[in-house]
Order: structure tokens, then sequence, then C-alpha cells
């Protein structure tokens, strides 16, 4: 079967595909990921074809657009700025996401283009299955992941889900309006066909129990580990580090961004310090930047090789970065900055391997050392995050969507 898989976002939005798609190469389909041209190295080696999208995430975020979102002080102005900031890119993604498509017999619509990919799988006849890294769709059990933690209610929650999915729509309108015309597409016959798709979350009920109120489309599929070379190592100046001393804490935002990096490299290196513990620091979209005998600079690392060597993982919660440090089975110390953070830093917070979150707006040298102390001399963490990580391992999160394209076929 030919595939196309679309997605758009950060590093983390889209490593999670190449697992994905490798598995599905691995079953004997033939698979095309369609996103942002910076992330191309990440299907080296996988089978994964690649066309380019034509928008550069990292460039978005440090545009002037794109800083105005720490200016925004709730999860609900993010989100505002975050759909006025999209609209522009997504009109320049659609015709190459088009392109794309054409060439497959069925379409995996990551969340994060959920609207504009069903309204062209539906325009192009072909079916297609959604799939998310976060649970998107409105829950009694929980508010939006975007839009905070604080509960609203089993009525507030849903409508906080549905506020949310509004803006979404928001966000594609304009795109959506062009497919007919622009693009020769059949015009999109009102959803009915995407409320019929089945939708695959890419993380495990052992992190996010599945929401009761959800409809049976609706399946935790488990995680998709991102592909990675069977040859993959880390750098020498790494290995050397790491082979220098104890275990360090690594730290890193990823993709999110911060309005002064210097501040934060300060205060990271300070709080190592005064916790008595080495550090790894990626400098990440940040741009964070350390120096010392007893801290170490890195850029783009795998992180299934170096999370499992440390003593604990500082990181901005992101889906994909959470996933890969409960997969490690290591402690953690959340530092959400923007959007879904918040919720995964709740949640790791909860399942009891972490001893809770560092917002970014609260990190100082004093609030980040004494949550890596607990961290990192508390065993209970560990503890925890050893046996979690001991039944995602049992977990296969290809198999359900596998079993699905077999059901197309059937």
């Amino acid at each position: 079967m030919r595939i196309v898989m679309m997605t758009a976002g950060s590093r983390g939005d889209v490593a999670p595909f190449t697992g994905l798609g490798a598995g599905l190469v691995r079953a004997g389909h033939e698979v095309l990921l369609a996103t942002h041209g910076v992330f191309e190295p990440l299907v080296a080696g996988s089978g994964v074809g690649f066309r380019p999208l034509p928008v550069d995430p990292r460039a978005e975020l440090h545009s002037v657009r794109g800083r105005r979102l720490h200016d925004a002080r709730t999860g609900a102005g993010k989100l505002v700025r975050l759909v006025s900031m999209a609209r522009r890119s997504v009109d320049e993604m659609t015709a190459a996401l088009v392109d794309a498509a054409r060439e497959g017999e069925v379409l995996l619509v990551g969340g994060a283009l959920g609207p504009l990919g069903y309204a062209i799988a539906e325009g192009l006849s072909v079916p297609a299955l959604g799939l998310h890294l976060q649970p998107l769709h409105p829950t009694g059990d929980f508010p939006a992941p975007v839009l905070g933690t604080r509960p609203l209610g089993a009525v507030g929650n849903r409508l906080s889900g549905r506020a949310v999915m509004a803006s979404v729509d928001l966000m594609f309108r304009d795109a959506l309006r062009s497919l007919p015309r622009r693009h020769g597409l059949a015009a999109p016959a009102g959803g009915r066909a995407r409320r019929s798709w089945p939708v695959f979350h890419g993380y495990s009920e052992l992190v996010v129990p599945r929401p009761r109120d959800w409809p049976a489309g609706l399946v935790v599929s488990g995680y998709w580990w991102p592909h990675e070379t069977p040859d993959g190592r880390l750098p020498t100046e790494t290995e050397d580090f790491l082979a220098a001393g104890p275990p360090p804490v690594f730290v890193g935002l990823g993709s999110a961004t911060v309005p002064d990096p210097r501040r934060v490299s300060r205060e990271i290196v300070a709080a190592l310090r005064a916790a008595g513990v080495r550090g790894i620091v990626q400098s990440g979209w940040a741009g964070l930047d350390v120096r010392g005998d007893d801290v170490l600079t890195v850029g783009e690392v795998p992180h299934s090789l170096l999370f499992p060597r440390t003593a604990a993982v500082v990181h901005h919660a992101g889906a994909g970065t959470t996933g890969a440090v409960l997969r490690a089975g290591v402690p953690s110390v959340p530092v959400p900055v923007q959007f879904d953070a918040a919720f995964w830093a709740s949640r790791l917070t909860t399942l009891g391997t972490s001893p809770g979150a560092v917002p970014l707006r609260s990190l100082t040298t004093d609030t980040l050392a004494e949550s890596l102390r607990r961290a990192t001399r508390n065993d209970s963490y560990a503890t925890r995050a050893r046996a979690l990580a001991k039944g995602l391992a049992a977990e296969d999160g290809v198999a359900p969507v596998l079993g699905a394209l077999a059901r197309l076929t059937g």
C-alpha cells in the first residue's frame, strides 16, 4: 500500500512519525513522509521517502511573531497567537501537501494538520487515519492540554476541548476554502468522512489512560519511538564527559525558545552546581550555552542513547521528549514553556517519576536546584521511572496502525 504521512511542527512533532513509518515499511508498505524540509535527516536509513514542506518552524519561532508567544500569560492567549501566526504558514504548505497526498492510497494525518489533511483526503477520495501525539479530542476527564491543567469540571473540560478544536479549524479555514479553486480537489462533504476515520494516539495508556467518554474510533496505540540507525552513537566529546565522572543531569529545552537564553543558561549552571551534579546541556532552539569542567554543551544527540546514562533529565515537557524520558527509566524535572507542556509535566508528577514542574517563568537557581536534589537523591522517583519504562518496553505502538491499514484493504 502507498501511504503518505503528513505532519507539521517541531522536531518532537515529527520524530515519532519516522519510527512509525519505518515500522510500516518493514511490514511491506511504501511510505512517504511530508513535513518541514529541515527534518529530512530524521528519515535517513528508515526506508521512508520524504517530501519537504516549505516552512522552517525554527525560523518561525524566532521571528517577531514567534517571539510574541512568550508575551501571552495563559494557555488560551498562546493559542490565539499561535493560530494567528500559523494561518500564513498553512497557506504556504498547502500546495506541497496536496502534491504529496496525490501519491498515496491512504493518508496518515498528524494532529497538527488534522482539518486540512482530512479535507485533502476527502477531496482525493482516499481514506485517512489520524495520528495524534496528544489527547486533542474533548473529554470530561481533563481540560484541553494546551489550555493548562486546572480542572474545570466534566462540562468545562469538554467545552475547553471543543474551544481548542474550533480554534484549530479556524487556523485552516482559508486553506480549506482554497482546495477546490486553487488545487482542483472536490469540496469536502462537511466532515462526514472525517468523523468516521479512526484516530491513533502515539503514547501509552500507562501514561495517559484513555478517557472513558471517548468514542470507539479514538485509539491509544502506544508510543511510536523515533527511527534511529543501528550503528548510532554519541559524539566522542559526550562519551568522554560521561566517562569522566558520575552520571550527569541532562538539561534541554528541545524546540522551545526562551526570551533570555543567557540568563537561563546561567541559572542552569548555578543550579547544577548547587545540587552537586554534573550537567550535559543541549543548546536546542533556545540557544543555551554553558561553560566549565563540570558541564558540557551539546547539539542534537539521540535521546535513547544518552538519557539512560543520566541521573535525571531536565526538559521542556514536549510530548516526544516526555516519552523519551519515560522510555529511559530516569527521573525528570519538567520545565514547561508552552502549549501542552504543562499537561505532560503534570502527568510525570502524577506518575511519580518527577518531584514536580519548574515552569520557565519560575526558573531560578534555587527552584531548579531544589528540584534536582529531590529528583537525584530520593530513590522513589528512579524506582517508579524504571518500573514504568519496563511496562512501555512491552508495548508495540505500530501494531494497531498496521491492523487498521489491513482492515482498509480487507
